[in-house]
């Protein structure tokens, strides 16, 4: 089984810094049944929502490199 390294750490209500080996993001939002918007070094976009029962809501947007 391969080692992975996560890290989270809480920079504001409701402001999140992530760290992994390859690169790092910040998540905002999410309180309350509210949506959680990410931002990823690599330029990856996320949008996700926790919903009642085994849903869940995920959109994904990577952006192009120039």
């Amino acid at each position: 089984m391969p080692l992975t390294f996560r890290k989270s750490f809480r920079i504001l209500l409701g402001v999140r810094l992530n760290i992994n080996k390859r690169s790092w993001s910040i998540t905002t939002g999410g309180g309350k049944n509210g949506p959680r918007h990410t931002r990823s070094s690599t330029g990856r976009r996320t949008t996700s929502m926790d919903l009642p029962g085994p849903f869940g809501w995920r959109r994904t947007r990577t952006a192009r490199r120039h």
